[in-house]
């Protein structure tokens, strides 16, 4: 039976859809990594072949294989035992920056602001491409470019960017207040398409795609997820779920009470603070039980969890529906929404802007349009002649003093590439990566910096681009956004209609398109950073071939309706799979110091030892490109001061 539903799902169709770069399958991770193969030496490695292009590789993504089995294997306590002895290269430069996001290379580009343009600095970066989660996919359909965001979304947060976070952005650039002239805001309303959320029936009895009445805030969707004129009449009457739950979902996004009419401001903060939103819908609202199986997974894009782990006061932050009687602002979304801009591989082209700027031959052109479809020479990135030099698939496993951190004048920092361990030599480091591989990589540090580092942990995502024959299936259902509540994904979106420099969307359901799912592996009712763990186990222990059997299988269900055949219209699949994602933000349920106040975990963590900062989001804990940008300013702060 399931060797018959693969072959209606498409299966056996011949697409890329395993782990391969340059055309070599990859089955153990970077040091079985033939790379004799792709025309370089262990020491200068794959980026200097010719067919070398990370953006273009389908499969699986984000934290794909090769780049993290040494780190697990440093974890493990294991990796030392048969790593053999570190060959100096003889590189001695003035700072080594471990990871290559946009924190790392936001610090690169600050500390040359500060000491100058001749300052030595070596970047160091477990993945084969940079940029860390801004990642950027690419898919080719005939002589076009089709291009999907694989990790951060875009440029906003819940509060204004910084000063130094908007210096950054305007010096690479980029005009946020430009952007409404390159989206098409009217593009989809135009076509009748309007947000709806699929029911399936595992969890609601049947599978229905049903008009969404009351598209949640906090998505991928910009404010183009507006309900269609007759949403209301449609969900109400069409919804598989009980008729009082239909009604509780009408009083619950449409009615203003004040649910907390005996508390003042600052004690309804207090209290929901303390409530999960999915407590609050069930003990004030009362709701019947089918709205929280209705809403419970609406809130993993932005939170990482369902709503039984998100707090209320950060539901009606955020603008969920519910608190607009009871006198609390949802500022945070409409600050959102004054500074945003969205590019069509999201964030990845912060990171192509910095690279452009301290490697000018690396990212060909001269504009903030331009860069939208230049093809980076990956060759240039570890250029000896070059003063700032990104080193990829190059994991560090350790970094240490020579000497004591009081005295010491230089830092030593090893890493493995290909079969071998590799150290160089710098006056500062800073660690623009994830707190929680700090302690084993820095074993000087001191112990209870060393625990405030592993308090991090890591919200698990997967960001998934499929690359469809054509997108007639959504015109026929009338559907822009597809909301999933009980799907493996669940988000399923068009992206915005962005159209800048050569690059154009979409603009035909005839034509190829790309369509976004995202998923938060959640294990509800167990405490926030206890789900995430699990989740994180989830998504590396389950292989591409199931994720693509969900992906189809999904999608069928779907969009089926519409005509939508998975054999025939799914043309390629890229499965971004983070197991680390998002920063851990502390939450108001679990984390005791949100309310009691003191020194949090990342204020412990980030201090500065000796020669050595510590940058990156997680320094902040805020999973936001702002806060990456904010870290790495004050890294390179404490490292430049007199």
């Amino acid at each position: 039976m399931r060797d018959s539903r693969d072959r209606e799902l498409g299966m056996h169709r011949r697409i890329t859809r395993r782990d391969f770069i340059n055309g070599v399958a990859v089955t153990a991770g970077a040091t079985m990594m033939p790379w004799h193969l792709l025309g370089a030496d262990d020491s200068r490695g794959p980026e200097n072949s010719p067919n070398y292009y990370p953006p273009a590789l389908t499969g699986m993504r984000g934290n794909h294989p090769g780049s993290f089995e040494a780190a697990h294997s440093l974890r493990d306590g294991t990796f030392w035992d048969s790593a053999g002895k570190p060959e100096d290269t003889g590189e001695t430069y003035d700072l080594i920056i471990v990871g290559g996001g946009i924190s790392g290379l936001a610090a690169t580009h600050f500390y040359r602001k500060t000491v100058g343009t001749k300052a030595r600095i070596l970047i160091l970066d477990n993945h084969d491409d940079f940029g860390g989660h801004a990642k950027r996919n690419e898919f080719r359909v005939g002589n076009r470019t089709l291009i999907g965001y694989g990790g951060t979304y875009s440029i906003e947060s819940p509060e204004p960017y910084s000063e130094v976070a908007t210096k950054v952005i305007e010096e690479l650039g980029i005009d946020v207040t430009s952007f409404p002239k390159y989206l098409d805001r009217d593009f989809y309303s135009s076509l009748g398409r309007v947000p709806k959320i699929f029911f399936d029936k595992e969890t609601f009895g049947a599978d229905k795609l049903v008009d969404d009445p009351c598209p949640f805030p906090g998505g991928e969707t910009y404010d183009l997820n507006v309900a269609g004129a007759d949403a209301w009449e449609h969900f109400l009457a069409e919804a598989p779920i009980a008729e009082q739950a239909r009604k509780d979902v009408s009083r619950l996004c449409r009615d203003k009470k004040d649910y907390l009419p005996g508390l003042n401001f600052e004690k309804k903060k207090a209290r929901l603070a303390r409530t999960s939103y999915a407590n609050f819908l069930t003990e004030l609202v009362g709701v019947h039980p089918d709205v929280v199986r209705l809403y419970q997974t609406t809130s993993q894009p932005l939170f990482g969890v369902g709503i039984d782990a998100v707090p209320a006061l950060d539901a009606s932050e955020t603008g969920y529906p519910g608190f607009s009687g009871m006198g609390l602002e949802a500022s945070d979304l409409s600050n959102e929404r004054k500074y945003f801009f969205h590019f069509p591989d999201g964030n990845a082209t912060i990171a192509r802007l910095l690279v452009r700027k301290l490697i000018p031959e690396a990212v060909p052109g001269n504009s903030v349009t331009d860069v939208v479809t230049a093809k980076a020479n990956y060759a240039k990135l570890d250029d000896a002649l070059s003063a700032v030099r990104i080193r990829l698939n190059s994991t560090v496993v350790r970094v240490k003093h020579l000497g004591s951190a009081a005295n010491a004048r230089e830092v030593e920092v090893a890493y493995t590439r290909g079969d071998k361990v590799y150290t160089a030599k710098a006056g500062h480091c800073i660690l623009a990566c994830w707190n929680m591989m700090i302690p084993y990589l820095c074993e000087e540090l001191p112990g209870a910096q060393k625990e405030a580092l592993a308090f991090e942990t890591k919200v698990p995502l997967l960001y998934t681009n499929v690359l469809l024959r054509a997108w007639t299936a959504f015109q026929k259902l009338g559907a822009n956004s597809i909301y999933a509540p009980g799907g493996y994904h669940t988000h399923v979106d068009m992206d915005l209609p962005v159209s800048i420099g050569e690059y154009r969307h979409p603009s035909s359901p005839e034509e190829p398109a790309v369509l976004h799912m995202s998923k938060a592996p959640c294990h509800a009712g167990r405490p926030a950073r206890e789900q995430h763990r699990l989740g994180r186990v989830e998504l590396f222990t389950t292989s591409f071939e199931d994720l693509e059997r969900e992906i189809r299988e999904q999608l069928a269900r779907t969009l089926g309706p519409g005509g939508f055949d998975p054999a025939r219209d799914i043309l390629a699949i890229t499965v971004n799979r983070w197991p680390h994602g998002y920063a851990y933000e502390y939450n108001s349920l679990f984390d005791k110091f949100v309310l009691e106040g003191g020194e949090t975990p990342c204020e412990k963590a980030r201090k500065p030892y000796g020669r050595i900062s510590i940058a990156n989001c997680d320094a902040g804990a805020y999973s936001y490109t702002d806060e990456s940008i904010n870290q790495a300013w004050r890294a390179v702060g404490e490292i430049t001061k007199a």
